[in-house]
Formats: structure tokens, C-alpha cells, sequence
């Protein structure tokens, strides 16, 4: 078995961070999402991967390298534009062959892995297999019609009615029979090629395709709620460790993770929380399900709830919470007079101010 990792998508939801990063390498406990992913697979017994990239393959090929750091062998898939879950398997089909694989959307979060997943699909053999979870809004999501006995009857990718409240995780698991479907497929609605299409095919002609409706935590990271999110959950299961350097006049309660050559000054921090190497805080507070990225700088602020990625500088601001702050950001107090604010920000940037 191998497995096809989609990490081409352009990350609308994530402006103005994925401007200038991939969503897939956006961290989640001071790790990129998409290692997650890699780990899973690596985990679930499988060595041979594509990565399906676009206009940020370099810095995935970057990040990922031949895969060997995570006992994998990859292979790189360019794809000249997102042009639907589909058309990744259509480029990938000299790679894929004749053998079973994986489909692991890259900005996916599944807790507890896929080793389940895969020992039921060789287990039980079927056409497709694909992952469950029940959304409050299904109209947001693929969607799929169970009959009376469980069997995936029908699928429809982003429905105005949907017939359930059952949408498609990206996880899915395709014997080879998928790729006729593939290959005959036409643009949907939205211009793309349909995986949810080339599924519906597979059924209509009487193919078996097996569901598993999971119980478990499963994300999109697709938004910053998602991103803050799944970061909340990973960090509510490190364990304190203090590798870096921490004074007698700072306090550190809980689950508290700082790494080596960061350093904590007069400072209170409540875990879960995790500080990157080489990050300084200095005269501040940090709260519950905070992450800290690398080479960071907080002085005399508080943040919580929040993830802040390598280089960032927070300094004297008062209170930040439920943020997520890119790259070498930096946020300091405004001048208090004037009454005004000073914004330079990217596109389709959201903005909160109070009055």
C-alpha cells in the first residue's frame, strides 16, 4: 500500500498567514500539521508516499525532504493548480500504480492515526473505504447516504439539502479500481474533479465501498478557530519538561514545555503551554493552550490561548487571546494619543478592534 499526501491547496482560510506559508506547515504545538499526517502514515505501515504540491512545493520540499526523517520515501507530484480531490489521483497515477492507497488531505488533523483504518481495508477488501464524522452544518462538506445496514449508498460534495449529517474526513483508502472512475470523470459544478464523483461511480456499478463513522476528534485546519482548536488538544497531552532556562522569580504551573535555549525571565506561565528554542519571555504571562514557535520575543505581555509562530515579537501590549500571529510579526502598543488605530495588514485580513 502507498499513500498520496495532498498539500497543494492554496489556504484562502488561513490569510494572511499562508501568503507567504503553506497552510500544511502551519504549527500546531510547534509542529507543522502536515507531519501529523506523515506520522500516521508512517505509523499505519507504509513507506512509500506522494506528496501532491503547488505553488508553495518548495517550501514542502523543504520542510519534508526525502521523507527519510520520518522513515518514509517520498515522491514529489507537482499539480499546476487545485483542480479538485480527483485530478490529484489522475497526476498520481503512473506513481500509484497497480497497488492499494491512502488519500491524506494535508491539512487534516485525525487523532489516534489510521492503523484501524488500513487493518480493516485489507482485512475486508473493498473498493474504497472511506472516514465518517457527524457536523452540525453538512452543506460545508462532502456528504454521504448510509442505507439501513450501514453501506454507503450515495455521496454528494457540498450539498444545498444534504441527505445526512455524515461528512467525509480526509482520509481514504482506493483499491486500483478507483482510477477507471477517475479517468471518466467530468468537471463538477465548481470545476473540479470530484473524489466524492469518482466514489458515486464506484457504487453505481455495484463496486463495495465501506464506511467508518468515527467517535474520535477529527479537524480541518483549514480557519484559525480549526488551527486554535487542534492546538488545544495536542497540548492537552504534553508533559512538563524544562530543558531551557528559567529564573527563581518566574513560575511555571502545570504542563509547562521549555525547550532548550529558550529562556524565562520574571515571568508566570499556566500549561498547557509550550515555548520554542530560543524564545525569550520576559515580564509576562502566558495562558492554558498557548504555543509558542521558535525565536520568539515576549516582553511585558499576556497571552493565552494563542499560537505564536517562529520569530514573532509581542512586547508591551497588555492582554492577547484566541490569535493566531505569523512569522516574524510584530505587535507593540500604539501611541496613546492620538485615538486611532495603525494597521498595516495583509489581504482578506480580519480585523477586531474595540470601540
Amino acid at each position: 500500500m502507498k499513500a498520496l499526501v495532498l498539500a497543494g491547496g492554496a489556504g484562502s482560510r488561513l490569510r494572511p498567514i499562508t501568503h507567504t506559508s503553506a497552510k500544511q506547515l502551519v504549527p500546531v504545538a510547534n509542529k507543522p500539521v502536515l507531519f501529523y499526517g506523515l506520522e500516521a502514515i508512517r505509523d499505519a505501515g507504509i513507506r512509500e508516499v506522494g506528496i501532491v504540491v503547488g505553488d508553495t512545493a518548495a517550501e514542502i520540499r523543504a520542510a519534508v525532504g526525502d521523507g527519510s526523517a520520518f522513515g518514509l520515501e517520498v515522491t514529489y507530484l507537482p499539480q499546476d493548480a487545485p483542480r479538485g480531490l480527483a485530478h490529484a489521483v489522475l497526476i498520481a497515477r503512473e506513481f500509484l500504480g497497480e497497488d492499494d492507497f491512502v488519500m491524506y488531505l494535508g491539512d487534516n488533523f485525525v487523532v489516534g492515526g489510521i492503523d484501524d483504518l488500513v487493518d480493516r481495508f485489507r482485512a475486508e477488501r473493498p473498493q474504497a473505504q472511506i472516514m465518517l464524522t457527524r457536523v452540525s452544518d453538512p452543506r460545508a462538506f462532502g456528504v454521504a447516504e448510509l442505507d439501513a445496514a450501514g453501506r454507503v449508498v450515495g455521496l454528494e460534495e457540498k450539498p444545498e439539502h444534504p441527505k445526512s449529517d455524515l461528512a467525509l474526513v480526509g482520509v481514504y483508502i482506493f483499491s486500483p479500481a478507483v482510477h477507471r472512475a477517475v479517468a471518466g470523470l467530468k468537471p463538477s459544478w465548481r470545476d473540479e474533479l470530484e473524489i466524492t464523483d469518482a466514489i458515486q461511480c464506484l457504487i453505481d456499478e455495484g463496486r463495495r465501498v465501506e464506511s467508518t463513522v468515527i467517535t474520535g476528534y477529527w479537524k480541518d485546519t483549514g480557519n484559525v478557530t480549526d488551527m486554535l482548536e487542534v492546538n488545544r488538544l495536542v497540548l492537552e497531552g504534553v508533559e512538563p519538561h524544562v530543558a531551557g532556562e528559567v529564573d527563581e522569580s518566574s513560575e511555571l504551573i502545570g504542563r509547562v514545555v521549555v525547550e532548550a535555549g529558550a529562556t524565562v525571565t520574571a515571568s508566570r506561565i499556566v500549561g498547557p503551554v509550550i515555548v520554542g528554542a530560543g524564545s525569550v519571555v520576559r515580564d509576562s504571562y502566558l495562558g492554558p493552550f498557548t504555543s509558542i514557535d521558535r525565536d520568539c520575543r515576549i516582553i511585558d505581555s499576556e497571552v493565552e490561548y494563542s499560537i505564536v509562530l517562529r520569530g514573532a515579537s509581542i512586547d508591551g501590549v497588555g492582554r492577547i487571546e484566541v490569535s493566531l500571529i505569523g512569522r516574524e510579526a510584530e505587535v507593540t502598543p500604539a501611541p496613546r494619543v492620538p485615538r486611532a488605530h495603525r494597521l498595516v495588514l495583509g489581504d482578506h485580513s480580519k480585523v477586531q478592534i474595540s470601540k
